[in-house]
């Protein structure tokens, strides 16, 4: 508490410089308010307590000593956990170099003679590993500076696999598959988060000291470390005028096109060739066919990432630079680049370019309001590298994210009073019982005007991204003037305290599409980027036309049917294209079989099956399906093949129990998704709790919670599920399985809920909506981070969702088995239930060694571990695949210690059999639970009733698919 309280005195004072703008506000009643002077962002204080703005303020004034320190890789002190090995003179290394795996620390000791902030840079080679960024925990004298130091990012090096782009047999040109281009790079420690643009600076007294990192993701090879200052480069005046004083001369008739695609490196696989059909300028064009004519777009928009061209210039000389782009998805702010030569900055304005919005393709020119500016360039190759870059943004998105936090923490404080729904006609006198409440609403009023009135200045026009601050800005300071009005706005202030954590994402993500850029003389006329209205106006009927003749729905290379494959998938085009580029590149030349791959809605696959229209085989197929139609003669079984036992060895037991039936096997896993317990470090830091163990401990921890008006997620049935397809609800499957219990009697003879286990099960579970008032319904990522539910328990891949929408808790939450049962022996048992899809065959397949030939290739560990590293490459971290295949999971880039709890939980997965009628179980759960929920009725009686009428379901479809009733 002592160091926020300094924090905010350090902002205070900071801020006592004021930005003199007149901000003029609105109430609610529309009258005008709060006009005065507001202090400018720069050096104000984070409510983050360790957040690098405090650090770098509790050191100001510091020196910066010119002198520079190297720590040799090799000369590391000792080592925790870590099998390192010396590498002599690798990949064209002077010297020798330390290998440091996925796991483990490395300790070095150092000397510094003066004290002061530095700069650190390392020497690093990327080596193989599994595609991700390389991440590590930096420690100086054993603690951890300041957050953004506990994950520090080192990028790989990615590049076209091949400089021309491939086509199908259709003429359609495939995106080239993007590869690891490895070298020695020596990056300087900063955030990857982009909210600091600069190099951390770490302040270092006189004197021996110990650094240390921590691997937390992939290996890499360490030449150096070096502590240094990292320089400043020069304004654009003064390099000019040295380019005058060298008697530096422009080049003539000098003009050179790179076209995008054709970048040399990236930063990340996501920033792969993309193709543009909205314009007939876009160079190569083709009105029907796939060209891969431009790069980046939505996939280049993160602080950090980078792309580098490479060009041939004819003769030494002064140069402009231009870049044909499209600038579309972020509007009402920029999209910001830093520029690189050779990887260095020429001067201070290439650290800040912007790309302000249009809906078309734009020349930009890189220059400022008078004249272009002039880059000199020798003759030869060079390399042109833009990096997303936050730029003047860094320091609002930063001030905005820190308001996030703090207004989170006063929800908390004022939801601990009222709850989250308070009664309106009380007053709980909240500014008495919470007496910081109003100054910090006033504070963080002035502080998001102020940020409203830059950013307004800064893009020369009002938006929707103005207007999200201003109207939280309104509201914090009507609720500062009128306090007793805040239980009653409560739920508004919760949701615009969301829309800013959505401000944040939108602000922080800076796109930009690429189509070509030029190094010309300044004597050179650059061409339009615009095309003419009628060269639009072919453009759009030659479209028209040929949407008639061409299949959409068809991928890649297609070949005669009789002759072929037929495979349908019913998930997004993205993912269709990855999967037919490695059956191009790898499937059908290893094997000779080729595949027609085709994007469907599979509600059709049904229907189509039963015209003879169908594939031969169906992908991303949900667990109810295979034994629904295998029973009806429409799914091959799969235990005809002779290699069945080996194959199926590349799963758990778990994950084809859904597939089986009386003996016979329907499909192979694809994905595997089960429930994991997730939890905010530091809010059950705050209330002195501790990761529950058990269910007991889950008792309790509830009190505790609910003193504080918070609560512990239980993860409900989808919403929007059909309920006819209800799966069981996770959480009963989850407590039923725990205490002994199985959803049916035999082989699916009859419904398992009769039992003494599964009653108790179900009186459990639904008491803790009846006794401990668990909501039915909620949204558990979003009160997940605000803080209104701490603690829950949720498929896995929330994980994923986390690390993309909430970037404002990095590093405040983590994720571990679920609670569980104690046994008589003393163990736990933590069961789960999973989910998952499936592919299938269809019995009508013709080629059925042919389609079961695809679906050993597509299940089998090295085509899963590349796709889902390609599909986590082009769409980022949120679309991290979930496979089935036990191997492939070990090689998909997860962070270490959280794979280790999900690999942990694994082991306690149980699959849910699917059963003729089983499609009733899930359903009247659902109908028992609301009954016993809504109504108040007896849980043991009412699970009982919706039991004889699953019983009854069953028995009718036994008696249809003419199955034994195994009753005598």
């Amino acid at each position: 508490m002592l160091k926020r309280n300094l924090a905010i005195l350090l902002y205070y004072l900071i801020g006592a410089s004021l930005l003199v703008v007149g901000i003029v506000g609105l109430n609610g009643s529309g009258n005008a308010a709060f006009i005065q002077p507001l202090p400018t962002l720069e050096g104000a204080a984070s409510y983050k307590e360790d957040a690098y703005q405090n650090y770098i303020a509790s050191h100001a004034g510091a020196a910066m000593p010119p002198a520079e320190v190297m720590i040799e890789g090799e000369d590391y002190e000792k080592a925790d956990d870590a099998p390192l090995e010396i590498w002599e003179g690798y990949a064209g290394a002077d010297g020798a170099a330390v290998s440091t795996g996925e796991t483990g620390s490395v300790h070095w000791t150092f000397r510094v003679d003066q004290a002061g902030l530095y700069n650190i840079a390392i020497r690093y080679y990327p080596i193989e590993g599994k595609s991700s960024e390389i991440e590590r925990e930096l420690r100086i004298d054993g603690e951890i500076p300041f957050r953004g130091a506990d994950s520090l990012i080192f990028d790989r090096v990615w590049a076209n696999e091949r400089e021309e782009f491939k086509q199908d047999n259709r003429g359609n040109e495939l995106r080239p598959r993007q590869v690891e281009a490895p070298r020695w790079m020596t990056a300087p420690l900063r955030d990857h988060e982009g909210f600091h643009p600069e190099p951390y600076r770490f302040y270092l007294t006189e004197g021996v000291h110990t650094l240390s990192l921590t691997s937390l993701r992939e290996p890499m090879l360490i030449d150096y470390l070096k502590l240094y200052q990292e320089p400043q480069a020069p304004a654009y005046a003064e390099v000019r005028a040295e380019y005058e004083r060298l008697g530096y001369k422009p080049g003539k008739d000098a003009f050179v096109k790179i076209q995008g695609e054709q970048a040399a490196m990236k930063s990340s696989p996501m920033l792969s060739p993309l193709t543009d059909h909205t314009s007939p300028s876009t160079e190569p064009y083709d009105a029907v066919r796939i060209r891969m004519n431009t790069i980046g777009g939505n996939n280049w928009r993160l602080p950090g990432q980078w792309i580098a061209w490479e060009v041939e210039v004819p003769e030494d000389g002064l140069y402009k630079l231009a870049f044909k782009v499209k600038q579309n998805l972020l509007r009402g702010v920029y999209s910001n680049r830093k520029l690189t030569i050779d990887g260095e900055v020429p001067f201070a304005e290439a650290r800040n370019i912007s790309f302000g919005y249009g809906s078309d393709w734009q020349m930009k020119v890189l220059g400022d309001d008078r004249q272009p500016y002039d880059f000199y360039l020798t003759k030869g190759k060079h390399e042109i590298k833009l990096e997303v870059n936050l730029g003047d943004m860094a320091e609002l998105v930063s001030t905005v994210e820190s308001s996030v936090l703090e207004l989170n923490a006063m929800y908390r404080k004022i939801l601990t009073i009222t709850s989250a729904t308070p009664d309106p006609f009380r007053d709980y006198r909240l500014e008495s019982r919470i007496p910081d409440m109003t100054e910090v609403f006033e504070r963080q009023s002035r502080i998001l005007y102020t940020v409203s009135s830059i950013l307004q200045e800064k893009t020369g026009e009002k938006s929707d991204k103005t207007a999200v601050l201003r109207t939280m800005a309104i509201q914090l300071q009507e609720m500062a003037e009128r306090p007793e009005t805040v239980a009653k706005r409560l739920k508004q202030y919760l949701t615009n305290t969301g829309a800013l954590g959505t401000w944040i994402l939108s602000v922080r993500e800076m796109p930009l599409e690429v189509d070509y850029l030029i190094v010309a003389s300044p004597d050179q006329e650059l061409p339009e980027a615009k095309s003419s209205w009628w060269a639009k106006a072919v453009h759009e009927a030659k479209a028209y036309a040929f949407s008639y003749v061409t299949d959409y729905n068809t991928l890649g290379d297609v070949t005669d049917e009789n002759e072929s494959v037929t495979v349908w998938i019913g998930t997004g085009r993205d993912q269709a294209q990855v999967l037919k580029a490695m059956i191009d590149d790898t499937f059908t030349p290893e094997t000779g079989i080729g595949v027609n791959l085709k994007l469907v809605n599979m509600d059709v696959l049904l229907p189509a099956s039963l015209s003879g229209e169908g594939p031969d085989v169906a992908m991303q197929i949900g667990n109810n399906v295979p034994v629904n139609y295998g029973l009806r003669n429409a799914a091959a079984d799969l235990t005809q093949f002779p290699d069945y036992e080996e194959v199926v060895g590349r799963f758990r037991e778990s994950a084809l129990v859904p597939y089986a039936f009386d003996g016979r096997v329907y499909a192979l896993p694809e994905q595997q998704i089960f429930s994991m317990l997730f939890y905010r470090k530091d809010i059950l830091a705050e209330l002195g709790l501790e990761v529950p163990n058990t269910w007991e401990d889950v008792y309790a921890m509830i009190p505790e919670l609910q003193k504080k008006h918070m609560q512990f997620a239980l993860p409900i049935e989808d919403p929007n599920a059909p309920s006819v397809s209800l799966a069981p609800n996770p959480a009963y499957s989850m407590l039923l399985y725990q205490q002994g219990g199985e959803f049916y009697e035999g082989e699916g003879l009859a419904s398992g809920f009769d039992s003494e286990v599964a009653m108790n099960a179900f009186k459990q579970w639904t008491e803790f909506y009846t006794s401990y008032k668990f909501p039915v319904q909620f949204d558990f990522a979003n009160r997940f981070r605000v803080g209104e539910m701490p603690i829950g328990i949720a498929d896995y891949t929330l994980y994923n969702l986390l690390s993309v929408f909430a970037p404002e808790i990095r590093g405040l939450w983590g994720f571990t088995v679920v609670p569980g049962t104690p046994q008589e022996d003393g163990t736990i048992q933590r069961d789960v239930a999973a989910d998952g899809t499936a592919v299938l065959m269809l019995e009508r397949s013709e080629r059925k060694e042919q389609a079961w030939a695809f679906m050993k290739w597509w299940t089998s560990k090295e085509t899963q571990v590349r796709f889902g590293r390609e599909m986590e490459g082009l769409m980022g971290a949120a679309a991290r695949y979930p496979t089935a295949n036990a191997e492939a999971l070990k090689e998909l880039p997860w962070p270490v210690g959280d794979y280790r709890s999900l690999e942990e939980q694994w082991k306690w997965v149980r699959g849910i059999p699917e059963v003729p009628g089983g499609y009733f179980t899930g359903r009247h759960l659902n109908n028992a639970f609301r009954t016993v929920v809504n109504e108040g009725r007896n849980p043991r009686e009412t699970l009982f009733d919706y039991v004889l009428k699953i019983d009854q379901e069953i028995d009718v479809k036994r008696e249809e698919f003419n199955l034994s009733d195994g009753r005598g």
